[in-house]
């Protein structure tokens, strides 16, 4: 079905999730294509879904005029500003608060929406959340969750991503802070992957208890007495592609050092198959019979399979899709984001700050 897209009309009891529809390197073309493809899915016993594109509305109506959707399921908000991925996001925001990030989290504050998907600036992402939503009891920091394939299958559906948290959101982060990162994480895992009693490791450098900075060597005591968290202590680097544990805990800084090198070695890797699949006959052979296995491990590095990476901490939830997502990826991230709201992932972190009994959240705007 196709038609005139209203705000007004709501489906009954819907997931609402807002997409800035503006954010990325294929946006908006990509980002309504993805929008108006889940609007016209309709998975048997799920939740409905709603979506509220934020963005220029003359163009985004225009793209809309050549896809099928369902004008009952697929809303427009107008925003008259974009926030480039090559802008500094302070800055920008600051001069650009009618862009489609700022009103996309400002909507989800209003009641709107439940939660939020972006290709778009990072930064600008993350600096809006904490403009316009409350942190949840219990975090004065949000962190920044990215996923990772491992050797280990874990869960019902036999899931081989790993989580580490925080990726670069919180580039200092207090025995607090990795505590909070540590419940946030396991919540995520269980309800995200189905994964009942995720494996939770803070990473330092060295498996003993003592090893690693006074932060580390902090949470490590404090997670260790944590009731109803299966904390198995420390990991090294070289457990994280193991698969170790499910959930690996650090500070912002040294998650966005360990994710760009798990990037770079996937990347690596494929480039080095390629490259001696033309040099040698022998080296041909060889790779054709690994073919299978290579072509596997392509697709478990390939962020488009698994949308993107949550930002947690706040009243809200906000999956951010790698800037380069199309229109699969983006559907990917806003079925997670639907599954998040669906599992009642924040409920489930709520309780589980309330048993860590950390500090309370620092006030909104203050970081």
């Amino acid at each position: 079905m196709s038609g005139h897209v209203t705000e007004n009309h709501v489906a009954k009891s819907p997931i609402t999730i807002v997409v800035d529809a503006m954010g990325g390197d294929h946006a908006p073309e990509e980002v309504v294509k993805a929008a108006a493809a889940l609007s016209v899915e309709k998975p048997d016993g799920s939740e409905p879904l709603h979506l509220l594109l934020v963005g220029d509305a003359p163009r985004l109506h225009q793209l809309l005029m050549h896809q099928r959707y369902d004008a009952e399921c697929l809303a427009i908000h107008h925003a008259s500003q974009v926030i480039t991925m090559e802008e500094s996001p302070r800055e920008a925001l600051a001069a650009k608060q009618d862009s489609s990030i700022a009103v996309a989290a400002r909507l989800c504050s209003e009641g709107r929406a439940s939660a939020l998907v972006s290709a778009g600036n990072t930064g600008a992402a993350v600096l809006s959340c904490l403009q316009y939503w409350k942190r949840l009891p219990g975090i004065r920091r949000c962190a920044l969750a990215a996923v990772y394939p491992t050797e280990v299958r874990r869960g019902e559906k036999d899931d081989p991503f790993s989580l580490i948290l925080d990726v670069g959101a919180t580039l200092d982060a207090t025995a607090d802070d990795l505590v909070s990162f540590a419940v946030m994480g396991a919540a995520y895992a269980a309800r995200i992957s189905k994964n009942p009693q995720p494996k939770v490791a803070l990473l330092s450098n060295g498996a003993e208890a003592g090893k690693g900075p006074k932060e580390v060597v902090a949470a490590h005591a404090r997670l260790k007495e944590l009731r109803g968290l299966h904390f198995i202590g420390n990991v090294e680097g070289v457990d994280i592609p193991r698969g170790v544990a499910d959930v690996v805990v650090c500070s912002g800084f040294v998650g966005n050092v360990v994710l760009k090198m798990l990037e770079g070695v996937s990347e690596t890797v494929v480039r080095l198959a390629h490259y001696a699949y033309k040099e040698k006959l022998m080296w041909r052979a060889g790779l054709a019979m690994l073919s299978g296995g290579i072509g596997k491990l392509k697709d478990l590095t390939d962020w488009k399979q698994y949308g993107g990476a949550p930002l947690l901490g706040f009243d809200h939830l906000l999956i951010k899709a790698h800037g380069r997502s199309q229109a699969g990826a983006i559907q990917n991230a806003i079925k997670v984001a639907k599954k998040g709201v669906a599992s009642g992932l924040l409920p489930d972190i709520e309780r589980g700050l309330r048993e860590a009994d950390l500090p309370q959240a620092l006030p909104v705007g203050q970081s």
